[in-house]
């Protein structure tokens, strides 16, 4: 599944090498070459992942990767660390600013995109491609395609990202706006009733099978994606 993935390196050479493969594994690329370029990048749009350098003119990634973490909006968006500083404090220093990896310069490309793969199955898994199976529900985000049980599923492109999202947040409650955020992303301007219109499709596309039911409305709340829903009479 295509991500949107921002590159902050100030070495033209090395950016470019992270940014072509980058491309070639489908990924939307964003580039900076320092802090405050990417801050601006950040605003205009949220990335689903950053590469990160440690050695950046004016603020470092270090003093990057802290704002990023006490920022509400940016606080969840996975970070990879890339520095020539290879002493463990080093390492413990990006970790403790925020980091979520860390790879030592000179890396190959190989090792980076497996790195980014570990770090978004972990932290944002409705990224993947993985195959997901929540009881007789069975979601291919390879293929976009759904089943339930032994009945093959007709769903929109919008709410198979919504079931993708909640397929991989099961149990958790969902407000209206973290919705939006998460599906539709945060620089895209909707009304947040426009979720109650596709959770209703999304209903209506499960039930052939009889799976409408995961999908719970706790009131005043938002959504939740229960993977033992409530048997009915």
């Amino acid at each position: 599944m295509s991500t949107t993935i921002l590159v902050v390196e100030d070495e033209p050479a090395i950016q470019e090498l992270i940014a072509v493969n980058l491309s070639f594994a489908g990924h939307k690329v964003l580039r900076a070459f320092d802090a405050e370029q990417a801050q601006t990048l950040i605003r205009a749009e949220l990335p689903d992942l950053i590469v990160l350098d440690w050695m950046l003119p004016g603020a470092s990634g270090i003093t990057l990767a802290r704002q990023l973490r006490s920022d509400e909006r940016t606080r969840q968006v996975p970070v990879i660390m890339l520095t020539a500083k290879g002493a463990e404090h080093d390492k413990i220093e990006g970790l403790e600013a925020g980091a979520d990896d860390y790879i030592t310069k000179p890396f190959s490309p190989k090792e980076l995109m497996a790195r980014i793969k570990a770090v978004l199955r972990r932290r944002a898994p409705q990224l993947t491609d993985d195959l997901i199976q929540i009881g007789t529900l069975l979601l291919d985000p390879a293929t976009h395609r759904v089943r339930g049980g032994e009945i093959s599923l007709t769903v929109g492109p919008t709410e198979f990202r919504l079931l993708h999202f909640f397929m991989t947040h099961t149990e958790r409650v969902f407000s209206r706006a973290q919705l939006l955020d998460q599906v539709w992303g945060d620089h895209v301007f909707v009304e947040e009733r426009t979720v109650d219109v596709h959770i209703r499709r999304l209903r209506k596309a499960l039930e052939p099978s009889q799976h409408e039911n995961h999908i719970e409305t706790v009131r005043g709340a938002g959504y939740r994606f229960t993977a033992q829903p409530p048997k009915f009479a």
